[in-house]
């Protein structure tokens, strides 16, 4: 069960990471140093989260 917990935790954080990427999408003036750091944290949390759900295949 652990284990589920953990991939619905970083599932969330996902979720907060496309909030924060859309919001600065939207900004005049995006940041495009900060839209490549969310978008490669974004993507190290989805790796991580297939990882978890194969081990519980």
């Amino acid at each position: 069960m652990a284990l589920d917990a953990r991939i619905r935790e970083l599932g969330s954080r996902h979720q907060s990471l496309e909030q924060a990427i859309q919001d600065e999408m939207r900004r005049p003036s995006a940041d495009d140093i900060r839209l490549k750091e969310l978008k490669r944290q974004k993507l190290r949390l989805k790796e991580e989260i297939e990882t978890l759900r194969g081990r519980l295949h």
